[in-house]
């Protein structure tokens, strides 16, 4: 399988809750945003973004693979409960963009960085 349908799998995983199955894409341990994280810490983030978030889904936007580094662009259209990232949402519909950065390394995921546009949630809940 190439770096893209790996990639493409593990938000499938992500996508289908199969949580469980994250050792197939994550190393035991990464960093994420230049922190350690152990591959439990790692699927208990994403746990909790589901629970706060329960429809959100993973939806590439844009997607570009080189070499062990995957780049995507995901879009989200969800209605997170309660507060998102310090914005009080409170179930309301808002669609914003994740940027994230992989660095694969024997197929799985050892580095990520991401960055969420927290700006364009704020711009929705303004109105």
């Amino acid at each position: 399988m190439d770096l893209e349908e790996t990639y493409r799998a593990y938000l499938a995983c992500l996508n289908e809750r199969r949580f469980e199955a994250l050792d197939g894409f994550v190393h035991d341990s990464l960093r994420y945003n230049d922190a350690p994280m152990t591959r439990d810490d790692y699927r208990d983030l994403l746990v909790g973004d589901v629970a706060a978030i329960p429809d959100l889904a993973f939806v590439v936007d844009l997607l570009v693979v080189r070499g062990d580094h995957v780049a995507c662009r995901l879009a989200f259209d969800c209605t997170p409960r309660g507060e998102f990232r310090g914005l009080p949402v409170d179930g309301r519909r808002v669609s914003f963009a994740e940027h994230v950065f992989y660095r694969f390394a024997d197929g799985r995921i050892a580095q990520v960085w991401s960055l969420i546009d927290t700006d364009a949630v704020r711009r929705q809940l303004a109105g």
